[in-house]
């Protein structure tokens, strides 16, 4: 977050000059062996630790913060900032990747084993245990992080950016908060999170919550990092869209506030934060892109480590090409020859069904025969809503997410209303802002499976 802040906010020489030296700095990359070449475009490492230093009692006590930090990494994400400085690409890793470490804390030679997903894999270390791989901070701080990272990547780190609790409560302060929006209560016991539905303004102590919470439905930390990465395009659209950044004055309030409460590596200096800030003043929702890292297991069981996830190594390897070559993971939606739009999950493998929430007599039955003709299978006859709907609402499983958005890209406007248990059968409400059905067609070159751009999750 600190990360998308700078760069897109167009900060200037005197204001990075008057904080620099408040930047808290750390030795991520020093006597590190066996890296990865370079690559085209620039490469953070972005991690959330899970510190607390310099809350005070109410306020651990109002956000959940109570328990002792572990003392390692809540959050990590790669960062890829394009060669042209005209996309940045963010893709989170799963806090509990399953990986080997080595046995000596601090080691910052011959790393961690790869779980999956590497060109030409090093050879293991003799001396290693399974963990997750949000232990590597504890073990070995940033150097072992940011090998870890590499050496299951192939992809060199340029960069190594670090924020803890209170930084990005901070931050998001200093902003003067961020909105998040949800189509259903969100509630969870353990973070403090209370959101109703609709959009919401959040301070820096309930975007804590909503980034940190794992329980409001059985998604665990797959859902949380979904929420981290629609945060993370609220902040930019938030960013882009406000004229409040062009104010030197309160721009520099912001530039100080997050670059004095990060630790970054000992090389990100006064220039580089300048020229990233000027090469990325172009940056907006729509060339912001966000995925995660495939996975083939979601409950790898370790003995004496519990649950862990293990990458698919087809997939993530994919992934991580396209990272080195510094191309796009979610390429824009061409227009098809057809006149169509491309999507990545193939309409012929999508059932609907179709609801008519309008004053127009036939609708329903007009609209679905629109999406059989373009690919969509529609079982059963169109009916009618129990009640008139102002918008139209895509209902479906969130185990079928991928479908419902091909389902969207057919219907413009639509509004995506996950509901668990629904099914495979994706279930359309037409209201009265329908206009038409958009012919689709599957994408053969799509990177990233689930990747989204900032403009598809932020706010409407």
């Amino acid at each position: 977050m600190a990360l998308m802040v700078i760069t897109v906010s167009g900060i200037g020489h005197a204001v990075v000059t008057g904080v620099n030296g408040a930047i808290g700095r750390v030795d991520a990359f020093g006597g590190m062996q066996g890296r990865p070449d370079g690559t085209k475009g620039t490469n953070f490492l972005l991690v959330g630790t899970d510190g607390r230093d310099g809350l005070d009692p109410a306020e651990k006590q109002l956000y959940h913060l109570g328990g002792a930090p572990c003392h390692c990494t809540d959050t990590i994400m790669l960062v890829h900032l394009s060669a042209d400085r005209q996309r940045a690409s963010i893709v989170s890793i799963p806090r509990d990747t399953y990986v080997r470490l080595p046995n000596t804390p601090g080691h910052s030679g011959a790393g961690a084993v790869p779980a999956a997903a590497r060109p030409t894999p090093a050879r293991p270390p003799l001396t290693t245990h399974p963990a997750k791989i949000n232990e590597a901070f504890a073990d070995g701080g940033a150097k072992l992080t940011v090998h870890t990272v590499e050496q299951m990547t192939g992809v060199h780190i340029d960069h190594y950016l670090e924020v803890d609790f209170t930084s990005f409560m901070k931050t998001v302060d200093v902003i003067g908060g961020v909105p998040v929006c949800t189509t259903v209560p969100l509630k969870d016991s353990y973070s403090g999170l209370d959101l109703p539905v609709g959009t919401t303004t959040l301070d820096g102590g309930q975007a804590l919550q909503y980034v940190r919470s794992r329980h409001t439905d059985g998604s665990a930390d797959l859902g949380r990092m979904q929420r981290q990465q629609k945060f993370l395009a609220q902040i930019i659209h938030k960013i882009t869209s406000e004229k409040t950044l062009s104010n030197p004055v309160a721009l520099t309030r912001i530039a100080r506030t997050v670059l004095g409460s990060v630790r970054a590596d000992q090389g990100l200096g006064t220039t580089d934060l300048i020229a990233l800030a000027k090469g990325m003043k172009g940056l907006s929702a729509s060339s912001s892109e966000f995925t995660s890292v495939p996975l083939s297991n979601l409950d790898y069981k370790v003995p004496g480590i519990g649950s862990t996830v293990k990458w698919d190594s087809t997939k993530a390897g994919k992934l991580w090409a396209a990272i080195r070559a510094d191309q796009p993971l979610a390429p824009p939606h061409p227009k098809s020859p057809h006149g169509g739009v491309k999507v990545d999950v193939d309409p012929a493998q999508v059932r609907v069904k179709v609801a008519n929430g309008t004053d127009t007599n036939g609708l329903a039955a007009t609209v679905q025969k629109a999406l059989k003709a373009t690919g969509f299978v529609t079982p059963g006859l169109p009916t009618t809503a129990a009640q008139k709907a102002d918008r139209t609402v895509i209902r479906y499983d969130p185990r079928w997410d991928h479908s419902a958005k091909s389902l969207a890209a057919a219907l413009p406007g639509a509004r995506l209303m996950p509901v668990t248990g629904l099914g495979p059968v994706l279930r359309v409400t037409l209201g009265a802002d329908f206009t038409k059905v958009t012919p689709v067609s599957v994408a053969k070159n799509s990177v990233g499976e689930n990747a989204v751009t900032g403009d598809e999750v932020v706010c409407a």
